[in-house]
């Protein structure tokens, strides 16, 4: 069983916490077949915690929470729904995940992983529900395109692209 990541526990820095739970989701997708980048803007305005594409194209956005509050306060995320054919919610090791089991979370919809900084357990998998052709093309391209510009960056920062 994962064990609570040491940045997640009573030190309060919910930043450090989420980087450790992308970082774990991260390493489990990519067992899993699933290319993930972080902060990935989208239509609308919104920002996604995690993208990630698998080999058969389908879109999957990781929202992560790691303070009840923020969970409760999150009243944009049905928006990321429309962005993906599978959407899972994200929590550190010991965090109360019972509210993403009442309706107003879609469990039938959402799925739930827990995560540390080393590793990532599915706990309720999500349903999928295929992206209209014309949206996946869309929502694809710009992974893609995203993606290449992040790389581009990392071997010319002064490329002056924006990621």
């Amino acid at each position: 069983m994962l064990s609570p990541p040491p940045s997640c526990d009573d030190t309060g820095d919910s930043a450090l916490c989420a980087a450790d739970v992308a970082r774990g989701v991260t390493r489990m997708l990519l067992r899993h077949e699933l290319t993930a980048i972080a902060e990935v803007p989208l239509d609308g305005g919104r920002r996604a915690d995690l993208m990630a594409l698998d080999a058969r194209g389908q879109l999957v956005i990781v929202e992560i929470k790691v303070s009840r509050a923020d969970l409760l306060g999150d009243a944009k995320w049905q928006d990321y729904l429309a962005h993906c054919d599978r959407f899972y919610w994200a929590v550190p090791a010991g965090f109360d995940a019972a509210p993403i089991d009442g309706p107003a979370f879609l469990p039938e919809r959402t799925g739930l992983i827990v995560a540390d900084r080393y590793d990532a357990a599915i706990v309720r998998e999500a349903r999928t529900d295929p992206l209209p052709a014309h949206v996946r093309k869309r929502c694809t391209l710009a992974f893609a395109r995203r993606a290449a510009r992040r790389l581009i960056a990392t071997h010319d920062p002064e490329a002056g692209m924006a990621v």
